[in-house]
């Protein structure tokens, strides 16, 4: 049998190690607790969970601390920076998705196809300002009448077809589906909302104008539609919209931008959809 430590002996043992101090932490600064914990929750608290909640605090520290691509020029330009990304490299140089059509360049429109897509466009449009206009929300009211604005302009292109002899057709799918969608979201989400008011006009002021020379030199013996033209200077008219948006963004959590941020892409998806009808 094998020999035991005798009772006594254990518990002389257990009282020489059972208070020993525990090994020292690694890499683990006490000043900081010092300078940011109550005494009082300093002595609660077991060497142990000081370092978990000490990684919580760094780690809490670590992503306020975190830079956003664009963040120093405002969140306009993080909202450009994520639009960039969603962009194939044949339509911007910061493009990174992957093309699923062809370019610009070798599209076969049609003229049914493209007033599907300006029919589309103006229920969105008619949307978005009806949605400014009533202002369910107090920060939609800074985006009345920014100039940016699209319907009236395209009423007057509808006419135009209108008088040559074509006939307008109604909503389609695409439109009506996103039409539906920023109602929705415009009475629940103001942060997405946003993403969407942000996309729909910026994309049409830069590639939606190259979009519109392109089918204008195949189709409409390059007319110039009323929905590529602005009154004023289009370049301060986009500067005043995003000096607005950097204002209205400046009450928002980091939480909340990034739920903007995050909305890019589904604002993308409906748009593309309407876009492709020029195609049908």
């Amino acid at each position: 049998m094998a020999s035991m430590t005798p009772i006594s002996q254990s518990q002389s043992l257990f009282k020489q190690t059972a208070f020993l101090s525990p090994p020292p932490l690694q890499k683990f600064n006490l000043s900081f607790c010092n300078r940011t914990w109550p005494k009082k929750l300093l002595g609660r608290t077991t060497p142990m969970r000081v370092m978990v909640i000490a990684s919580s605090a760094a780690a809490a520290a670590e992503k306020a601390a975190k830079k956003y691509p664009g963040e120093a020029k405002g969140f306009v330009e993080e909202m450009r920076f994520v639009a960039m990304k969603l962009h194939t490299r044949d339509q911007a140089k910061e493009g990174e998705k992957p093309s699923e059509a062809p370019p610009v360049a070798k599209w076969e429109p049609s003229v049914d196809g493209y007033l599907r897509f300006l029919v589309d466009s103006k229920l969105v449009y008619d949307t978005l300002e009806g949605i400014v206009d009533k202002a369910a929300f107090p920060e939609y009211a800074e985006f009345k009448n920014t100039g940016l604005e699209r319907s009236e302009k395209l009423a007057k292109d509808l006419e135009w077809f209108r008088e040559q002899g074509y006939t307008i057709p109604e909503p389609s799918s695409p439109g009506l589906t996103y039409a539906q969608y920023l109602r929705d979201l415009s009475e629940k989400d103001p942060q997405a909302f946003i993403c969407h008011f942000y996309n729909i006009y910026f994309a049409h002021s830069a590639g939606g104008r190259m979009i519109g020379k392109k089918v204008a030199e195949k189709i409409l013996n390059n007319k110039e539609l009323e929905f590529y033209k602005w009154d004023g200077d289009l370049s301060q008219l986009l500067q005043n919209v995003r000096d607005k948006l950097n204002k209205v963004v400046e009450s928002w959590s980091r939480e909340e931008k990034n739920h903007c941020l995050e909305e890019t892409e589904k604002s993308f998806k409906h748009s593309g959809e309407i876009l492709r009808l020029i195609l049908t």
